[in-house]
């Protein structure tokens, strides 16, 4: 799935001394593992919380532009656990990620979902509290949402196929 120019750097990956660490041990893999899942539910669900808000669905008394900057501290903190836990897992089993389809599928929706997001969030963000919602929003907000739990379908399936 992936270029075979890159092999290099998957190899590479593979052979450190935190993905032999990882591997070598007992219980580190699932720890690691646990905390890429915590990290997850936590993004996940402030970013369904925020694209519900968008769609109409929830949260109405409050504004979508509060609303993001409440969020903003748990998208974050979810997100950089699970960068750090997933390069941790991707160096582990980097030549199993390296022939993996869902892994490539995971993360080019990974790269989608976090552009699109982003791109949403902020101009949310951006608006007066009392700005009535421009007409794209539920758009980008279920395509987000369809994008991000891509990503979690492809995750699982990484350890399946």
């Amino acid at each position: 799935m992936f270029p075979s120019a890159v092999r290099p750097l998957f190899q590479w990956c593979d052979s450190t001394w935190i993905s032999t660490t990882i591997r070598d041990s007992t219980w580190m893999f699932a720890v690691v593992e646990i905390l890429h899942l915590l990290g997850l539910t936590v993004l996940l669900g402030s970013v369904v919380v925020f694209h519900l808000r968008l769609l109409g669905s929830g949260m109405r008394r409050q504004s979508a532009p509060a609303l993001a900057r409440d969020l903003w501290p748990w998208q974050a903190g979810g997100l950089a656990v699970m960068i750090v836990t997933g390069l941790l897992m991707f160096f582990s089993e980097a030549m199993k990620c390296y022939a993996s389809p869902p892994f490539a599928i995971k993360m080019a929706l990974l790269v989608l979902a976090a552009f699109s997001h982003l791109l949403v969030f902020h101009r949310v963000w951006r608006l007066r509290d009392d700005a009535r919602l421009p007409v794209w929003t539920k758009p980008a907000a279920g395509l987000s949402l369809l994008l991000w739990f891509g990503v979690g379908l492809a995750g699982r399936a990484i350890g399946f196929l």
